[in-house]
């Protein structure tokens, strides 16, 4: 048991991060913040629909590389379906950018996703962060432009056309806009200092819970914490980590193999996409990491089947179940056989080009 909580550990900082970070959506979705934010991108996309989606694009990628991808599914995800709904545009094509591009663009930098964190004791010896820069750069961008093409093969409708701008919304309370809108200017930073996200988002989920409070106090009642999805996530790890203890790592070992060049590269890539698929991306890469530690390219291999191609399944990633938690919050229903089928083609396209260009 000892054992099992230590094994553990990192698991309690996804776990509050994943709480505080809802609590921080919640209060930002009640004051009205994302369609401030969707009616200000409605503007700049000009009344161009493919203007308007490539912009969502380029926050989606920002936001994943510097706050996170959990971040990105949290606070982008509604403000992209308000913007498609604002402008009479389909949202799901809006909305899958959002979640796709939140896992495959989580490769740039350590900070965008808690995998290439954990993965950096490889890169320790090269000279840690900006060693896996130097390795990770050009698989990074490959993922992203392999992403937006399937998007834009997929949904080709979002390329079409033109809207009408909106009409500015009229907040209820406006100084609650202007609190939450600074609030999540402060996080970015925050989450990019070296901190634990999870204390700036539990500090943010306490200040505006507070302000929501002394605002409109009935509006708390509304508010709803995803503990439900929390205790799911923890119940997972845990029997990932006990099947680990009973042979699960030499299994893996087995089924990975060894070796270097493409085809080890895409064995290894292949077999994490899989495996987070199956189970959460975070507890496969832990099972998979001693696997892929002798080499950068290795280790970048295992990164791009557990970060790009986890998409394919709702529980594939943390930030794919909060997704569908704020898609659900927004009224937006998903088909799941549909998702299913378009993610596995976009993780198909996706984890094959990027792995063909680690170096």
């Amino acid at each position: 048991m000892t054992h099992l909580i230590h094994e553990l550990g990192p698991v309690w900082p996804v776990l509050i991060f994943l709480l505080a970070i809802s609590i921080v959506a919640e209060v930002c979705q009640t004051a009205g913040l994302f369609e401030v934010a969707a009616f200000w991108a409605a503007r700049a996309g000009g009344g161009r629909s493919v203007r308007l989606w490539l912009l969502v694009v380029a926050l989606c990628v920002a936001c994943t590389a510097v706050l996170s991808l959990d971040t990105t599914a949290v606070l982008l995800s509604p403000v992209a379906v308000a913007l498609a709904r604002q402008c009479k545009l389909p949202p799901l094509p809006f909305a899958l950018t959002a979640v796709w591009l939140a896992n495959t663009a989580s490769l740039l930098l350590p900070v965008s996703n808690l995998t290439n964190l954990l993965s950096l004791q490889t890169f320790s010896h090269l000279g840690g962060q900006s060693a896996y820069f130097r390795t990770a750069w050009l698989p990074a961008v490959t993922a992203v432009v392999a992403t937006v093409v399937m998007i834009a093969a997929l949904h080709p409708r979002v390329l079409r056309g033109g809207y009408d701008i909106p009409q500015a919304p009229a907040p209820r309370d406006k100084a609650l806009v202007i609190l939450t809108g600074a609030t999540c200017v402060v996080l970015a930073p925050l989450f990019v200092s070296g901190i634990t996200p999870a204390i700036p988002a539990v500090v943010a989920a306490i200040v505006l819970v507070a302000a929501l409070a002394v605002r409109d106090r009935s509006a708390l009642r509304d508010l709803t914490v995803p503990w439900t999805l929390a205790l799911g996530v923890l119940a997972l790890f845990v029997v990932v980590e006990i099947a680990r203890q009973h042979g699960l790592d030499k299994a893996l070992a087995d089924l990975v193999g060894s070796g270097h060049g493409v085809s080890a590269d895409l064995r290894l890539a292949g077999v994490g996409a899989v495996t987070a698929n199956v189970v959460n991306n975070l507890p496969a890469y832990l099972a998979l990491r001693p696997t892929a530690a002798d080499t950068p390219q290795r280790a970048l291999a295992l990164l791009v089947g557990v970060n790009t191609g986890s998409i394919v399944l709702p529980w594939g990633s943390l930030a794919t179940l909060l997704w569908r938690d704020r898609c659900k919050r927004a009224g937006l229903q998903i088909n799941t056989l549909r998702f299913i089928g378009e993610s596995a083609a976009v993780a198909l396209v996706t984890v094959v080009a990027t792995t063909l260009v680690i170096r």
